[in-house]
């Protein structure tokens, strides 16, 4: 993606648990990608999918990581139907830079399930 926001080497808490140097709930790995339980869930199911290459944002991703991405949704979609919840439903989503919620810049597919999902999916803060 040309004029894109160049990624960074930056280490985030998500390298650390890329890395096995702070402890996870870790639901899945390979070589591509990680799966672990959040610490601050918003939901009675809440994981994240996070690709082991470091990219920034979503606006740092390149052409070369597009079968990644698609990689992470399949982890989602994966373990969605392994741990029961595919059939209910689910949300996942990407937060990207601080006006879209990130907090860690490392990008991350949120994945939320157990409950019925509100729209809009924030507080009304205009």
């Amino acid at each position: 993606m040309s004029g894109s926001i160049s990624q960074t080497t930056n280490e985030t808490i998500f390298t650390k648990i890329i890395n096995k140097e702070i402890p996870a709930d870790i639901l899945y790995e390979d070589e591509l990608a990680l799966a672990f339980s959040d610490i601050n869930p918003q939901a009675p199911i809440h994981f994240l999918v996070i690709p082991k290459k470091p990219i920034t944002t979503i606006n740092a991703i390149q052409e070369e990581d597009k079968a990644l991405l698609g990689h992470l949704y399949w982890v989602a979609a994966n373990l969605a139907e392994k741990h029961g919840f595919a059939k209910d439903g689910y949300r996942a989503v990407m937060n990207c830079n601080e006006n879209g919620g990130q907090t860690v810049y490392h990008i991350h597919l949120h994945v939320l399930a157990g409950k019925a999902m509100g729209w809009p999916p924030y507080q009304n803060k205009l």
